[in-house]
């Protein structure tokens, strides 16, 4: 079994029921068509450049690659057993690219901590 995270970039003011209400339009396969959203571009960049998923190498901490990336979503499918440090990097690019964090374990929405990216 994984630990099942997202990444959502959504319209300024968009609420915990709207990333959730997203994330089910997403397991139904329903996605918005649009341009990517550049701040999920970049945190999807981001992660694969630390955790790559294509392909993804032994001691991968996905459960599922490549990655789900959307338009204005990306869904974290983590091993159980992975590492505390990816949690804490997923939470600090979220917080760097102003993405709101979707827990599928319990639909716990919420903003992380805004962070700088060094550089």
């Amino acid at each position: 079994m994984s630990f099942d995270l997202s990444v959502w970039a959504l319209a300024d003011g968009a609420t915990p029921e709207d990333v959730r209400a997203a994330a089910l339009r997403c397991r139904q396969g329903q996605h918005v068509e649009r341009h990517p959203d550049p701040r999920v571009v970049a945190f999807y960049r981001a992660i694969t450049r630390s955790y790559p998923d294509r392909p993804a190498g032994q001691g991968t901490p996905w459960a599922v690659a490549p990655l789900h990336a959307a338009n204005d979503h990306v869904e974290l499918n983590l091993h159980p057993t992975c590492e505390d440090q990816v949690l804490l990097d997923i939470e600090r690019l979220a917080g760097a690219y102003d993405l709101m964090l979707f827990d599928a374990q319990d639909g716990s929405v919420y903003y992380p901590p805004p962070t700088r990216l060094p550089g």
